[in-house]
């Protein structure tokens, strides 16, 4: 951070002094030179920014045209008001407390800008206010392009929520949520457990890339029932859950039913794998504190149901 405002520090002195007969001998002239061309073939963009009386670019990097397209520093330095125009609007807030002095400068400052294709590009940008009698006039700072790290931060987030053999949410995932319904987000709440019947079977007598078949065709099935207010995770080899928010709207009772007619549907064009599935649920008013009491209902529902399987086959 601090050779970024150092580097910040001499673009915008360099800028203000540009004209002025302030550097005397050669030597000098050609060490401000060298380090210009440092900060002009920066990747990153370096500015320096008046807030008062008006919004004016000092300086304005060229890197910015490599970052963001053709034109935008020559735009930028005619017009300071094009960063209002290319910032995402869910990022102006940011903008206006950075150009004000309400921002806390000593942290990096996150934000998305467009490019001249229409694209958001992720930026961190480490700034600092210039005073002049104990009033903000202007602002300067290194924007560097994070769009790689950010890229990187939701793969890893997502690796951390999602099964990796079927990308539905995983036990983790399921877990926190039913956490925060059963500690703090009180609503009406319902929950289906499922397990497929016949998974050891194909593991045994087709051997595990078919049993990898099966769970995937499994959670294609029950995927298509997921929203914001329904949840399907894979919690176990052969176990998932569905997690129901707004059960009014989605009764677990039509839920099973539907499940049930997918698999049906499913299992008539299928030739090589077979989905059978056993299905428990329950339901209650409020999710505080029932949490736990809710699975077991539901674990103990699906179990009842596949031993009445057996008993019809046996």
């Amino acid at each position: 951070m601090e050779a970024w405002m150092f580097i910040a520090g001499i673009a915008a002195g360099i800028s203000l002094f540009k004209g002025y007969d302030f550097i005397k001998n050669s030597e000098a002239r050609e060490n401000e030179k060298r380090i210009f061309q440092l900060v002009e073939r920066s990747r990153d963009i370096i500015y320096y920014c008046e807030t008062k009386p008006v919004l004016k670019f000092k300086y304005l990097s060229p890197s910015i045209d490599s970052l963001l397209g053709y034109g935008i520093q020559g735009r930028g330095m005619v017009d300071a008001e094009i960063c209002r125009e290319i910032i995402h609007p869910d990022d102006r807030t940011i903008l206006e407390e950075k150009l004000s002095g309400a921002l806390d400068y000593s942290q990096p400052i996150i934000q998305r800008w467009r490019d001249t294709e229409g694209n958001y590009k992720y930026f961190e940008e480490f700034a600092t206010p210039i005073y002049k009698n104990g009033e903000m006039t202007a602002i300067q700072g290194v924007i560097r392009n994070i769009d790689e790290k950010v890229l990187l931060q939701e793969e890893l987030v997502y690796k951390a929520h999602h099964d990796g053999l079927t990308g539905l949410y995983n036990r983790l995932y399921f877990e926190n949520e039913s956490s925060l319904l059963d500690e703090s987000d009180d609503c009406p709440v319902a929950l289906l457990l499922c397990d497929l019947d016949e998974l050891k079977y194909y593991n045994d007598t087709h051997g595990h890339r078919t049993g990898d078949e099966l769970i995937k065709e499994t959670s294609k099935i029950l995927k298509t029932l997921q929203n914001e207010q329904i949840i399907v995770s894979r919690i176990g080899g052969d176990e998932f859950a569905i997690l129901i928010k707004d059960p009014e709207r989605y009764h677990p009772e039509e839920m099973k039913t539907t499940i049930h007619q997918k698999i049906a549907s499913y299992n008539r064009f299928s030739h090589n794998i077979k989905v059978m599935l056993s299905i428990g649920y329950a339901s209650c008013p409020s999710s505080i504190g029932r949490m736990n009491e809710l699975y077991t209902s539901a674990d103990k529902n699906m179990y009842q149901e596949k031993r009445g399987k057996k008993k019809v086959f046996n």
